[in-house]
């Protein structure tokens, strides 16, 4: 038997779910549609046509989007390190203050910029 098999029939079967949840929703889910519905989502306010226009955005958007890969990417990074911490030795102690060396560098520039003031 190839060993692969079920991890093939665990994605044929997570795609059928996902196709048929879909699908499923388009057939039995309600159709009344009106005005409100149709419209764009802006959180509750009036779409601006600013940004279709050319406007500018916001910096916050970005900085939030920035945050959140960052510190998602160093997660990602650190957690391994720390699982293998005696095996890497001296090299991966090095390496990993490198990289957190790096990190810092989009962090000062998102804390310079205002992004981590939430009011």
């Amino acid at each position: 038997m190839n060993p692969y098999l079920p991890i093939l029939i665990l994605m044929g079967i997570g795609a059928v779910l996902a196709l048929g949840g879909v699908g499923a929703s388009a057939i039995i889910g309600p159709k009344r549609y009106n005005r409100a519905k149709l419209d764009a989502y802006e959180c509750g306010i009036e779409p601006t046509p600013h940004a279709l226009g050319g406007g500018r955005l916001p910096i916050k958007y970005y900085l939030v989007a920035m945050t959140f890969i960052v510190f998602d990417i160093e997660v990602v990074f650190l957690y391994p390190w720390a699982v293998d911490f005696t095996t890497l030795a001296t090299f991966g102690l090095v390496a990993m203050f490198a990289f957190l060396a790096l990190i810092t560098v989009p962090f000062v520039y998102e804390w310079r910029r205002g992004g981590f003031d939430w009011v």
